[in-house]
């Protein structure tokens, strides 16, 4: 059996003002200017737990030739720009053209890249590469559980799996999954029947998260139900909020063997119990100096999650709101990561570990996220910034934040990277000479994956209430779609019965 896979991933902020070029998915792909080859992508992903990592275990157990032919993402930031998607996406395309035949076709997509033509990027990649397999080559698609699903894409492809968690830890089962399911569709064993709705829903990453309720207990209810006989597998994508387009939001997906009333019956369930929760969904926030109180009183490590300059949902990372309280405040102990800033990571690298100098500081790529900090700071460290991830999420990929200096200013620390990275292992502060026994308030330019590998060392966790293009609040944002308005809470007279069919 041969299967053909590939990928192009990327999380699109539309409130974000920096563009997303081709050479961000160089950069950010690590597979040089040529994008790479089958043999550089199984190096980078074999034995790690991502969704390509997945497929390569699952390959092995089911006797699948797997063929790699494309993977590549860019960092979350803004508008995917026209040349770069008809570029990467000709070559995908194209790579595929080229390795036929083949069986069937795995695609490892994210569900939330908007371009200048298409809302729904996914869906048109998948169409492309429908009209070359033809309708008889089975595709499987997975997504990230922010994907924000419009009713094409389940047109075009035969089976939708979305990650489960969020922290996203089970990216490497998934790709199993999508690799057993496609084994069985190839083989005639099943025959998948697939149901798919959109809810006038929309949800904001803190309260997103599966390791706090109510998703805990709704992804149990979920399980439950894709276990049921004939049910193959079952999706909630809770969407991207920060994407203002007409497909964003929450929405299910549940797919069957050959039973589509069975299909059905899965999604109105998954439905209506995400309805019953539509207010537990909202999240409560914390300013810095309510979490500097709360540090003083607590015994271990208190986490301030400034998910508003979050990276990982096209933030610039050079946020400086927090980071200016706590220097006002001398608040020793507390350690900021990671801040996005190459110009004074050069400065600091000029006058080397042990220096002292004047730079200025953040917020240099737009007005939203704070003011520059002109400060006195000490060089603590330098590093080059690579590292593993140890963590259960990615676990075992290589990454880097580029160049970084470690600086303290007035007692704070703050880990200044030439990269933008959302800092969610604790590999990434261990490179930049930071000890988290030695952290009593740790700020994360995270709104949630900082949870997988942190979280089991905070005494406390808060979601922050700061500016910026990923703060998890409606009201600070002008959506231009009609969509939005039909939805809680935008709306709050939303009915559930609005929900769409395709």
């Amino acid at each position: 059996m041969r299967v053909l896979s590939g990928g192009i991933q990327h999380e699109t902020n539309t409130f974000a003002v920096t563009r997303t070029t081709v050479a961000d998915f160089i950069r950010d792909s690590h597979l040089g200017p040529d994008f790479g080859d089958s043999s550089q992508i199984r190096d980078r992903f074999r034995a790690t737990n991502t969704i390509h990592g997945g497929y390569l275990r699952g390959a092995e157990q089911f006797g699948v030739e797997l063929v790699p032919v494309l993977n590549l993402r860019a960092y979350p930031s803004g508008m995917v720009t026209r040349e770069a998607f008809e570029t990467l996406v000709g070559e995908l395309v194209t790579r595929i053209e080229r390795a036929l035949p083949a069986d069937g076709v795995l695609l490892d997509l994210h569900g939330a890249m908007v371009t200048e033509d298409y809302e729904d990027a996914e869906a048109e990649i998948v169409r492309r590469i429908r009209s070359v397999v033809g309708e008889a080559v089975p595709i499987v698609v997975t997504l990230d559980l922010h994907a924000n699903i419009s009713p094409a894409l389940p047109k075009w492809a035969d089976a939708i799996i979305g990650f489960d968690t969020y922290p996203h830890v089970d990216m490497g089962d998934r790709g199993y999954e999508a690799v057993q399911l496609l084994s069985q569709m190839v083989k005639g064993e099943v025959n998948p029947c697939m149901a798919f709705r959109q809810l006038p829903l929309l949800t904001l990453p803190p309260m997103q998260c599966t390791l706090r309720e109510p998703m805990a207990g709704f992804l149990n209810e979920l399980h439950q139900l894709e276990s049921r006989d004939g049910a193959l597998t079952a999706t909630v994508a809770m969407g991207f909020p920060f994407a203002d387009i007409e497909c964003m939001g929450v929405s299910v997906i549940a797919v069957s063997d050959g039973d589509s009333a069975l299909a059905e019956e899965i999604v109105e369930q998954l439905a209506k119990r995400l309805w019953q929760l539509k207010e537990e969904l909202q999240p409560r926030l914390v300013t810095i100096q309510q979490a500097m109180h709360v540090s003083r009183d607590a015994e271990g490590l208190v986490i301030f999650a400034d998910g508003s300059d979050n990276p990982g949902g096209g933030a610039p990372c050079d946020g400086t709101v927090a980071l200016a309280a706590l220097i006002d405040a001398g608040f020793e102990g507390a350690v900021v990561a990671t801040l996005c800033d190459p110009e004074a990571v050069e400065i600091a690298k000029g006058a080397g570990e042990g220096g002292r100098v004047r730079l200025p500081l953040g917020a240099k790529v737009d007005s939203r996220h704070g003011k520059t900090l002109d400060v006195d700071a000490d060089v603590l460290m330098l590093s080059d910034g690579q590292f593993v991830f140890g963590g259960p999420m990615a676990q075992g990929l290589e990454d880097t934040m580029g160049d970084t200096a470690l600086l303290g200013i007035n007692g704070v620390r703050v880990v200044v990277t030439s990269v933008r990275k959302q800092c969610i292992d604790r590999n990434m502060l261990k490179v930049a000479g930071v000890d988290l026994e030695s952290v009593s308030l740790l700020v994360l330019k995270s709104a949630v994956h900082y949870r997988a590998d942190f979280g089991e060392y905070a005494d406390v966790m808060l979601d922050a209430d700061t500016p910026g293009v990923h703060r998890p609040d409606f009201q600070s944002f002008k959506y231009s779609n009609k969509r939005s308005g039909q939805c809680y809470p935008l709306n709050a007279t939303a009915v559930l019965e609005a929900i769409s069919s395709e």
